[in-house]
């Protein structure tokens, strides 16, 4: 999907002796430097009908013109996929992602996936890279993800990431009871044997895991979990290597399934727990047009409260 732009301004006496691309970005915040440099150089900006130059010092009363179409980022087909969309505004979109929904298409995902959905949902996000989406979560992890709607709001969430200004909190049900909270800081990369999983390795990248327990159910645990970094399987990686891994983990889980002590009746129950219980339950950012704190949460879903409700009855 094609976009065409068409926009104009006058330079008021405030903006007489400012560089043209620092005006328009002013004007229309919705884009960045870059974008408008990119348009300069194509042609696309003009003024008083002339092309402007890169550096063109602005004078009062100049005609600002810019018509511009621009091919869509995104190649991929819209569909009509069911998105849990808990607040909007003109800048950022934020989802309760389900279980059992990939995120980007990739290798074997090339439909389907909340991609797919958010480009029929809203089809100018087609124009932004992974369709505004600033951060994921695996398929099997249900949760909170943000997206944007224009590309400032896009690069001010990912430089928030890179800064750790972005505060992501989950909920975790795993075997085992931890003593207390505490914090992983072990770096992670790929898994020296098994090259489509992660590990604990010291040639990996940083990775900082912050943990507290929430709940003690009698051999099995509720944890709260804060991210500092944001490494392919986090938290599933470290909560293993620290030895009470996610219920339900197929791939980093499944050395140790259960609790001393579980009943039969109960050990079914987890078996039949076809995901990771895990959700990403709260997430905290500064808002990118009226810099406040912006905090949104997510209750439990219904099949991790369940399997809660099961552990307890155990006892």
């Amino acid at each position: 999907m094609s976009k065409k732009i068409n926009k104009r301004i006058k330079v008021l006496s405030s903006q007489s002796g400012l560089r043209v691309d620092m005006v328009v970005a002013k004007v229309f915040p919705e884009y960045s430097r870059s974008h408008i440099q990119k348009w300069i150089k194509e042609g696309a900006l003009t003024i008083d009908g002339n092309l402007a130059k890169p550096k063109k010092i602005l004078k009062k009363g100049e005609l600002i013109e810019i018509n511009a179409e621009e091919s869509a980022i995104l190649k991929d087909e819209p569909e009509d996929i069911k998105i849990n969309v808990i607040s909007e505004d003109k800048d950022i979109i934020v989802v309760d992602k389900p279980s059992n929904l990939v995120v980007h298409p990739g290798a074997g995902n090339r439909k389907g996936t909340l991609l797919n959905g958010l480009i029929h949902y809203n089809a100018s996000l087609a124009n932004l890279p992974r369709a505004g989406l600033v951060h994921r979560l695996d398929k099997d992890t249900s949760g909170l993800l943000m997206v944007a709607k224009n590309e400032k709001t896009y690069l001010n969430l990912i430089k928030q990431l890179k800064d750790r200004n972005v505060v992501r909190l989950y909920k975790a049900l795993v075997v085992g009871e931890p003593l207390s909270g505490g914090t992983i800081n072990r770096p992670i990369g790929r898994h020296p044997r098994n090259r489509t999983k992660q590990a604990v390795v010291k040639s990996g990248k940083e990775a900082i895991t912050n943990y507290s327990v929430k709940k003690r159910l009698n051999g099995y645990s509720l944890l709260e979990i804060s991210l500092e970094t944001g490494r392919t399987h986090q938290i599933r990686v470290h909560l293993s290597y620290l030895g009470f891994p996610i219920i339900g983990d197929s791939i980093y889980g499944s050395r140790k399934k259960y609790s001393k002590g579980t009943s039969e009746d109960l050990k079914e129950k987890i078996s039949n727990f076809k995901r990771q219980a895990l959700h990403a339950s709260s997430l905290k950012f500064i808002h990118p047009t009226n810099e406040e704190d912006s905090t949104f949460e997510s209750q439990l879903p219904e099949d991790m409260t369940k399997l809660i409700n099961s552990i307890k009855e155990n006892g």
